[in-house]
């Protein structure tokens, strides 16, 4: 991705950004869980804006926080065999908005290091707004949460 970068004030900054990240996961299926080796995963692909606020602890260290809206390219269930066809339409919602905290390490003028914890704020299956009556303790939705690592190259 690529990325923007002002400053506001001698200790703050801001940062918008726009990168394509790759997110998903690998879970028990809930219908059979006495076959703990068949597994469903989930595969998606966004187009991520997230706006970041940069608090410059000191000349190395930047301490962020923000909200990200993204876009989804792609997104399916897949198993041992690939992509699972039983949907006929994307089973994810479009977009994603979220919050997100995270820290930048400076190793040079030009190089940093970078790490995040982002969140969903509102859930990314279409199922979970097409039977809200699936709701309950057990039941919340699907949400991302991502923890990401990231090299920084400034020009």
């Amino acid at each position: 991705g690529a990325f923007a970068n002002t400053s506001i004030s001698e200790l703050l900054s801001f940062q918008m950004e726009m990168t394509y990240i790759q997110k998903g996961s690998n879970n028990p299926k809930m219908n059979d869980p006495n076959n703990p080796n068949d597994t469903e995963d989930i595969s998606s692909s966004y187009t991520e804006i997230p706006l970041l606020l940069q608090y410059h602890q000191s000349n190395k260290l930047k301490i962020e926080g923000g909200a990200l809206s993204a876009y989804l390219i792609d997104g399916y269930y897949n198993d041992l065999n690939g992509k699972i066809p039983i949907y006929t339409v994307n089973p994810f919602i479009k977009y994603d908005f979220g919050l997100l905290i995270g820290i930048d390490y400076t190793f040079s003028n030009k190089l940093s290091l970078n790490t995040r914890l982002s969140n969903s704020i509102l859930p990314i299956g279409t199922e979970d707004y097409n039977h809200p009556n699936t709701y309950n303790s057990s039941r919340k939705g699907k949400y991302n949460s991502v923890l990401s690592f990231a090299l920084h190259y400034n020009f």
